[in-house]
């Protein structure tokens, strides 16, 4: 049972069957860990782990003890639960050592200790560390997704149709737009479609009318709009970056970003402009340019049409 990787989608399959001693759940979608974890739990309690513990871990923690928890007995004699979460991915080496340690030390299946850690998205660091490694070979890992723009549509389709309703592509391309970078927003907008209408086809009018516009851009997005040269969303992810209080300088260093990873792609005109920007986001005046959001959308889709 251990030592393997799952899907968010394979989980529930899973856990019909015996419970592994120690479940890893890897990811920075925090609905899709969040259900992850919840399936676990409610079958860990299910099957009698009600002891129940919750912490938060980093590389000064107390290592030790932690470890001493698991050589000690339940105070009622009640199988444990025990979920950590391991919000930086770097636990430090004696954290490492002991999360190595104790993958080799839990059974699977699980007898009276289950374990679940949590852990940010499988980057190359974090997968080619040592610890790690350990910890994989004797864990059920259940790698979760980044769902991108790309893959958001499918997803909304799948989402809806586990509440037995469907959208046409171009509504679900719509409802996208609307909650792309907040995953948690996108479902609580489903589940209120769910709860609005019957199940089967919706109206495209009746979804447009009943969903809030719930983006949550980050100015990395918006490069990468940019470089794939899609003009209207990079005006729409600048507008919800506005509309948030992003930080001007940031979204501004972004930007740049992209010609400095390509240089010929920028012109004379293209850095004229980057500087007046600046200028304007320091307050300075510059001749025939008054608003600084306003330049910032001109200058991106200079970038944009270039691409």
């Amino acid at each position: 049972m251990a030592g393997r990787t799952l899907r968010p989608d394979q989980l529930a399959g899973h856990l019909q069957r015996n419970l592994a001693g120690l479940y890893v759940i890897a990811g920075d979608e925090a609905l899709l860990v969040i259900e992850a974890a919840d399936q676990i739990r409610a079958a860990a309690m299910a099957k009698g782990f009600t002891d129940r513990s919750s912490q938060v871990l980093d590389a000064r923690s107390d290592w030790a003890s932690l470890a001493g928890q698991l050589g000690s007995i339940s105070l009622f004699g009640e199988n444990r639960l025990l979920e950590w979460r391991l919000p930086t991915g770097k636990p430090g080496k004696a954290g490492g050592d002991t999360l190595a340690r104790l993958a080799e030390q839990l059974p699977s299946p699980a007898t009276d200790t289950l374990v679940v850690l949590q852990l940010p998205r499988l980057d190359r660091t974090l997968r080619q560390a040592a610890w790690f490694q350990t910890v994989s070979r004797h864990a059920v890992l259940i790698d979760v997704p980044t769902i991108d723009r790309a893959a958001l549509p499918e997803w909304i389709g799948i989402r809806l149709a586990n509440q037995q309703q469907e959208l046409d592509l171009a509504t679900r391309q719509w409802l996208a737009d609307r909650v792309e970078g907040n995953l948690l927003a996108a479902h609580q907008e489903i589940l209120k479609l769910g709860l609005t209408f019957p199940p089967g086809t919706l109206a495209a009018a009746d979804v447009q009318q009943a969903v809030m516009n719930v983006a949550r851009y980050n100015p990395f997005q918006l490069r990468d709009a940019i470089e794939a040269g899609q003009a209207p969303r990079v005006v729409r992810m600048i507008e919800g970056l506005r509309a948030e209080g992003e930080a001007l300088p940031l979204v501004l260093w972004v930007i740049t970003q992209v010609w400095s990873r390509q240089p010929q792609r920028a012109s004379a005109a293209v850095i004229r402009h980057a500087h007046e920007v600046d200028r304007l986001i320091k307050g300075l005046k510059v001749p025939g340019r008054l608003d600084a959001w306003q330049e910032l959308t001109h200058l991106a889709l200079r970038l944009t049409r270039q691409r």
